[in-house]
Parts: C-alpha cells; sequence; structure tokens
C-alpha cells in the first residue's frame, strides 16, 4: 500500500516494486475514471510487466475519506493481506503559494503531512497486528532534515495548530514522534498466538532530490523563483539527486531483511542508518502528549463535520481483535 506514489520519488519507488512483481494498491485522490490516472496505471503495468497495481480512492484531505477506506479494510474477513504501507504522500505551502485548507478545514501541511498518516495508521492498525507472525510487515515513513526545526511545543488545540514559520518542519517532526509511537503501540499487543509482534516501522530521509515539492521550496511559489531556479538550472542538476536515487532509501527499507528483525523505529538517511538529531523523538512523553492531541483534534474534526463515528469505534474493534 502506498501513498503520494504517482509523482516524484513515489513514483520510481512504484515502478522499482512493481517491476519486481510486488502487488500494488496506490491510495490516491484521483477518480478511478480520471484519463490521467487510466493512462498512469496502464503504462506503469505495461512498462513493468506487472497486472498486479491497482488503485484505491482515497483523499488525503478528507478524514471521512480515510476513516471510510481504512475501516472497509479492517472489517474485512479474513483479515486482507498487508506487507508493507509506504507513506511517502507530502505537501508545501510556498511563501507566495496559494494559502487554503483541507476539507475538515485544516492547513493542509498539518492536515496531510501528518494528521492523514496518524488517522490511516491509527484504524488500520487492527490490520497490521493481525497479519500471520511469519510475515515481514513494514511501515515506511518518509522524513527530511528539515524537522529539526520542528517545535511541537507550537501546537494548539484548534484548526490550525501550528503557526506560520515553522508549519513544514513542524509537521514532519511530529511524524517523525508518531512513528516511533506507532512502533510501541506495535510492539505492546498481544497477539493471541503468543508469537512476538512482527510488523516494523522504518523512517526514511531521502535526501536532496530532484522532486516536485523541492522545486515549490526553491522556487518559493513565484514567477521570479521559477525563473531563477531555471536560470541555474545545471547547478539544481549538480547539486539535488535525480527521484531514482532518493528512491533507494525507501527500497531498502522494503527490501532489505536485516531491517526486518530486531528493534523498530530505525531512520535512513541516504541509505544510511543514522541517529536522531532531537532527543524529543524519543521521548515516551512527547509520543504519549502527541497522541492524544492528534485523537482529540481527529475527533473534535469529525463531530464538526457531522462525521459522527467516533474513535471510541477503533478501540471496540482492536478489543475484538
Amino acid at each position: 500500500m502506498v501513498t503520494g506514489g504517482t509523482s516524484g520519488i513515489g513514483a520510481a519507488v512504484v515502478h522499482h516494486l512493481a517491476s519486481r512483481g510486488a502487488q500494488i494498491i496506490l491510495l490516491t485522490h484521483h477518480s478511478h475514471s480520471d484519463p490521467f490516472l487510466v493512462d498512469y496505471i496502464d503504462d506503469l503495468r505495461s512498462s513493468t510487466n506487472n497486472e498486479l497495481i491497482y488503485v484505491e480512492q482515497v483523499d488525503l484531505s478528507s478524514l471521512q475519506s480515510i476513516r471510510v477506506f481504512a475501516t472497509k479494510w479492517v472489517d474485512n474477513a479474513p483479515p486482507r493481506r498487508l506487507d508493507m504501507i509506504i507513506l511517502c504522500a507530502d505537501t508545501l505551502i510556498t511563501r507566495f503559494g496559494i494559502h487554503g485548507m483541507t476539507q475538515d478545514g485544516v492547513d493542509p501541511v498539518w492536515g496531510i503531512n501528518y494528521l492523514a498518516n496518524f488517522h490511516l495508521l491509527s484504524i488500520l492498525s487492527p490490520a497490521l497486528r493481525a497479519q500471520p507472525p511469519d510475515r515481514d510487515v513494514r511501515i515506511v515513513f518518509a522524513a527530511c532534515a528539515s524537522y529539526v526545526g520542528g517545535n511541537l511545543k507550537l501546537l494548539k488545540d484548534d484548526r490550525d495548530p501550528l503557526p506560520s514559520g515553522r508549519k513544514y518542519e513542524t509537521s514532519k517532526l511530529a511524524l517523525m514522534v508518531f512513528a516511533q509511537a506507532f512502533q510501541k503501540h506495535l510492539d505492546v499487543y498481544k497477539r493471541p498466538d503468543k508469537q512476538p509482534n512482527n510488523a516494523r516501522v522504518i523512517v526514511v530521509d531521502p535526501g536532496f532530490t530532484r522532486t516536485p515539492g523541492m522545486r515549490r521550496w526553491l522556487t518559493m511559489g513565484s514567477l521570479w523563483g521559477l525563473l531563477l531556479y531555471l536560470l541555474m538550472w545545471p547547478i539544481w542538476w549538480l547539486v539535488l539527486k535525480p527521484p531514482i536515487m532518493g528512491a533507494q532509501g525507501f527500497l531498502r527499507a522494503a527490501m532489505e531483511a536485516e531491517l526486518g528483525r530486531g528493534a523498530g523505529g530505525r531512520l535512513l538517511r541516504e541509505c544510511k542508518e543514522v541517529k536522531y538529531l532531537m532527543e524529543e523523538i524519543r521521548d515516551e512523553g512527547a509520543q504519549k502528549k502527541l497522541w492524544a492531541f492528534s485523537e482529540k483534534q481527529i475527533e473534535a474534526l469529525e463531530k464538526e463535520g457531522g462525521g459522527e463515528e467516533s474513535t471510541s469505534e477503533e478501540g471496540k474493534r482492536e478489543d475484538r481483535e
């Protein structure tokens, strides 16, 4: 299962895995009948000689859309096979870009970069824990070095929890803190078969890559910035890696056997395992506080949006598991 797999690094990851025969489910906001998506899937199946590529329409800017998809997946009996989730979806609002809101009235940087991932995995966790013990299950998070500029103390309990200035950085830091918390969430679960947890969280920082997101950041969303970017293109071509090179960290996280053993929550930067630069990522108090904050925010947003399905339903479902 892959989010953000139709452009940039995500597309390179999907193409490589598909060429190796992997069955892939792409989560995209595009309709199944969208001509772009139809052509993209047809070309991908043809170029990789792999027909096991499917699409599910999931709008990551809508908590309700995420809940509908994830609940349907979890409620399937017997549990559907789920070996891996790769979370590549990402957005960036530049200085001169158009500032909008998600369908739930949340800043898209926070809503898509962090809250959507939290909501999706929170609901899918029973499906991950229900996989047979002999299966190697992995959850791969996309990160970037900007997380060192984040500050979780800036979070506020309202629609826009992040003040302007460090929204992107804080959303990435929150995602990395949640990655550690989710690993602990998986580890503490007592399986009915008494086997140890077989799911591993891996965080990947691909480094500086020539992607649409990097282009938006460098141009700051302005025409003058785009002109300067084009004039400096030879420099960017030398300094920035192509998407296929940026994808290598995700491919290592997906396929290297050693990463499927031992403790989860490891960080790969440009394919090398490194330590986190901020202590609060490993801080259990910060993890619990962020988890509680996120649950409270989602519950408030869903109630306000008319989604009466309470997050308590997940707790009941997990009890049944």
